[in-house]
């Protein structure tokens, strides 16, 4: 069995076709996917998607590309969903993090100092819930690597998503206790810092995801959407590159995952 740890279904892309992508990902061995909403409106639409599949979690936060656009009524309303506030009582403890929220610093889509507030928030709030931490850092790993150390407790709990950086990057993630989350960015032929970072990271400090509806793994590359099903290609890639069975990787990837976002053992 497979966990897609982050992946967009209310993205234009798949929501319409819902039914026919998690088909095909059932179908594939992708048996449970967490899917990741950027900012109020979109944690909402998640929530009714998750609400009629109940192999999909939700984690929830306000994306560093929607920082600029983020107010105090935004930050307050996450904090409700977070809390439980409003949520289906079925639903409460499906909400499963934080996220993801982080810096950006390659597109710069909000003001430097208008994310950091926006990420710092969000932090306190992981912090004070002891809810796990999803991270989004684009040219912005050294930084955020910072601000997470300031908050005790929450980088054991917290993943890099799409991690994309290099060995040296790679060591002061660990080091802060955080884990790494590979992309099909891994399987791209000039992809070899990340390669080298898969193949040093520990098997215990690893997920896989798919960031549907974006970056489609090899040998799938050229077919838009991305879509969980795809994980697959990713898992393989990653078991030859660190020498061992699909099986063992999957069941590895599957357990951190389990444990890291505290979903129930099926």
């Amino acid at each position: 069995m497979l966990i897609d740890t982050h992946c967009h279904l209310t993205s234009p892309e798949l929501a319409p076709r819902l039914a026919p992508v998690l088909a095909a990902a059932h179908a594939a061995g992708v048996q449970r996917i967490v899917v990741v909403a950027v900012n109020v409106a979109d944690a909402r639409a998640a929530l009714g998607l998750i609400a009629a599949h109940p192999e999909l979690s939700l984690v929830l936060g306000i994306h560093p590309h929607e920082a600029a656009r983020c107010d105090d009524e935004d930050v307050a309303a996450i904090t409700e969903l977070l809390r439980g506030r409003g949520v289906a009582s079925g639903l409460q403890e499906r909400i499963v993090g934080v996220g993801e929220i982080g810096l950006d610093f390659h597109y710069d889509f909000a003001p430097r100092d208008r994310q950091e507030r926006v990420f710092r928030a969000q932090l306190a709030l992981a912090s004070e819930l002891g809810r796990p931490v999803v991270i989004h850092a684009r040219e912005s790993e050294s930084r955020v690597c910072g601000i997470l150390a300031e908050y005790p407790g929450v980088a054991e709990r917290t993943v890099f998503h799409c991690f994309s950086a290099d060995i040296a990057v790679a060591r002061r993630v660990l080091d802060l206790g955080c884990l790494l989350s590979f992309t099909g960015v891994v399987t791209f032929r000039k992809a070899e810092t990340v390669q080298a970072v898969a193949r040093f990271v520990p098997g215990d400090r690893m997920m896989l995801e798919t960031d549907a509806p974006y970056l489609s793994p090899e040998p799938m590359r050229k077919v838009r959407p991305n879509e969980p099903a795809m994980l697959v290609h990713t898992a393989r890639f990653l078991a030859d590159l660190r020498g061992v069975a699909l099986d063992a990787l999957a069941a590895a990837t599957t357990a951190n995952a389990v444990r890291f976002f505290r979903l129930p053992e099926e």
